[in-house]
């Protein structure tokens, strides 16, 4: 008697074209419960580069040779969340899938005072950053299982208001609360959610913030590392994941602060260089800040 065929794992990756988005996809691309990798951005052209590499670097003994598909795709906003929403319908309708591991990164940020910041950018970001990562969560709900795993990329800055980066700042506190919030109601599905805060992490993210004054950030450190701790703390059902000692201390500490000094502290002592903003540049970035 023939043995129904289960359903393909897949690893939806958003933000995927650089960053922390490309580090997931090279290290699920290995992940054994992973059969297929979907990579979600704007840049055709790097997402299509990071799948050639990652299915020339996945054959190993067992000759397993990992699936890539490239989908150039603008989730932000209603109308990006009602795209993603569309293309995994038909996906599904044509092979049946289980989403093992979402990857919810695409984000950006901005530098800047808010009153010196073309609002058009900061609503975009609350589009992407905000809207488009609930949305998200909410499409891939019906296609997830016991044994599935969320995660939101959130920020070492979710953890207290920020002068000069007010908007971002306040943008992670809602994914980080957002993410714990979820993480309970799924709990008794199997369904591990978890929310990755990082503080500087080596990837584009300070040249996009700054509008080309900073090419680097500040202190940054490899994103592998980062990523690793994510995907392993993920599997043991954590909550939250930040990897490093010094961040650890800082959202810990951040209780004992408070709000109005961390915001009036930031806005005095951690100012960050920026280029004026003439017009909304909307880009997907891994998200990371130094606080």
């Amino acid at each position: 008697m023939k043995q129904p065929t289960a359903a393909k794992r897949i690893a939806i990756i958003t933000g995927a074209s650089s960053g922390i988005g490309s580090e997931f996809a090279r290290q699920l691309s290995t992940a054994a419960d992973v059969d297929e990798l979907w990579l979600i951005a704007r840049r055709e052209d790097k997402l299509h580069a990071l799948s050639t590499t990652l299915q020339e670097n996945s054959t190993d003994a067992s000759a397993r040779r990992i699936c890539c598909r490239v989908l150039p795709l603008d989730v932000a906003g209603k109308a990006g969340v009602a795209r993603f929403q569309a293309l995994i319908a038909q996906e599904h309708a044509r092979t049946a899938f289980i989403i093992s591991w979402f990857i919810n990164n695409a984000g950006f940020g901005t530098y800047g005072p808010f009153a010196k910041t073309a609002l058009d950018r900061q609503l975009d970001m609350i589009e992407l950053n905000c809207t488009a990562l609930t949305g998200l969560c909410g499409v891939v709900l019906p296609y997830v299982a016991a044994g599935s795993h969320i995660i939101n990329t959130a920020s070492l800055a979710a953890f207290l208001p920020l002068g000069n980066f007010a908007v971002y700042a306040a943008t992670k506190a809602y994914a980080l609360s957002f993410s714990y919030a979820l993480a309970a109601e799924l709990k008794e599905r199997g369904i591990s959610v978890c929310a990755l805060c990082p503080g500087s992490v080596s990837t584009e993210f300070a040249a996009v913030a700054s509008n080309g004054a900073r090419t680097d950030v500040l202190h940054g450190c490899s994103v592998e590392p980062v990523v690793r701790h994510c995907l392993a703390q993920a599997r043991r059902g954590s909550r939250c994941a930040i990897s490093r000692l010094p961040w650890k201390a800082a959202a810990f500490f951040s209780r004992f602060i408070g709000r109005s000094f961390g915001a009036w502290y930031s806005y005095r002592f951690r100012k960050r260089p920026a280029h004026p903003w003439h017009s909304p540049q909307q880009t997907e970035h891994s998200s990371e800040v130094s606080v």
